[in-house]
């Protein structure tokens, strides 16, 4: 199992960036993804999950209507579209997938800095 994000960076409040994340060496249909991030001296959190379809998502309250998940199960991608960016937003971004089993996968993440 390999996942890769992409897409970081740095934005200013009330910007935007997307984070994508490439899946491999699992059925990537056949299962829901998720988003963790992880900020300096805090608990990596949830931040949305999307289900294996992409029908249903679910976001943490703190991103709501910020932030949205998507996929494409034909490039085993998942996308992380992250709107009207706070400074709290900034993180370390993990993609994450749990097989049949418990097996918990993570990406390397990637780094967003909201910052003016």
């Amino acid at each position: 199992v390999q996942l890769v994000e992409s897409g970081g960076g740095l934005a200013q409040p009330g910007g935007s960036l997307r984070l994508s994340c490439a899946a491999s060496g699992f059925t990537f249909s056949s299962y829901a993804m998720r988003w963790y991030r992880q900020a300096p001296g805090k608990e990596r959190e949830l931040v949305a999950t999307i289900g294996q379809y992409g029908g249903s998502t679910y976001y943490v309250h703190s991103v709501k209507d910020r932030f949205t998940a998507s996929r494409d199960n034909t490039k085993n991608t998942v996308d992380l579209q992250m709107n009207s960016l706070k400074p709290e937003d900034t993180a370390v971004y993990y993609c994450n997938v749990r097989l049949w089993g418990g097996s918990d996968y993570w990406g390397q993440g990637t780094q967003v800095t909201v910052s003016s």
